[in-house]
């Protein structure tokens, strides 16, 4: 992938979103590890926490997109998203239970280990994003986590009032999974003899997703006013 081509901006543009969307359990996290600190602790503990847990979603991104190359991961790794994706549009399923850390190192610790656990979903949807390009994955993380850390409140705020970025989430992760799956060795020939194939695999996915997530929720709505 060369540097400031469409294909590169676009990849760039999908790791952002997808971490912007997918941040709303690791925002959660920061601030209930941190919420029992004296003021000026927290802070401090918030900024080195999310630093901490940037280098380890660094390591393990380019751990995963190793990984990948190997025939069949990618595929099985596409697989994987979709649940992840179904699963972003299905609130309350999702918010994590952390309890309140009594110290700093305490809460730098919970902050990094609950991030790390939490942002495997994450760490596959960047990795299947960037295609194998690590330049991508640390300025997606470059320009997303001081949004994160700083915005969060603002994030989780605009999500709810406009849930259709929930559903822009899901069907950029679903998106990133037919990719992976189409590009994947074990089917990669199947696909690249039959050019319209990746584009209804696409199609399949991302409309299925975001389709049978809006049906779902319309049908809970239904259940709650009867």
């Amino acid at each position: 992938m060369d540097f400031l081509t469409p294909e590169f901006f676009s990849g760039l543009a999908a790791i952002v979103l997808l971490d912007l969307v997918l941040a709303g359990d690791n925002a959660i996290v920061i601030a209930l590890a941190a919420r029992n600190l004296p003021r000026h602790l927290q802070k401090k503990a918030v900024f080195w926490g999310t630093f901490g847990a940037v280098a380890v979603r660094v390591a393990l991104t380019f751990v995963v997109i190793w990984l990948l190359k190997l025939p069949g991961l990618m595929l099985a790794g596409g697989l994987l998203l979709l649940p992840i994706a179904w699963k972003l549009l299905k609130p309350g399923e999702h918010d994590p239970n952390v309890a309140a850390a009594s110290g700093f190192w305490s809460a730098l610790r919970t902050i990094v280990v609950a991030d790390a656990l939490m942002g495997l979903d994450n760490v596959l949807a960047i990795a299947g994003a960037a295609k194998g390009h690590m330049v991508l994955v640390v300025l997606g993380l470059a320009i997303s986590v001081p949004l994160v850390v700083w915005g969060s409140t603002l994030i989780l705020k605009l999500i709810h009032r406009f849930p259709i970025i929930i559903y822009i989430g899901a069907g950029a992760i679903a998106w990133t999974a037919a990719r992976m799956i189409a590009h994947d060795h074990l089917v990669a020939a199947w696909f690249d003899a039959r050019p319209w194939a990746p584009w209804l695999l696409d199609a399949l996915l991302v409309l299925g997703i975001c389709g049978g997530g809006w049906l779902w929720a319309r049908r809970a709505r239904h259940k709650a006013l009867a």
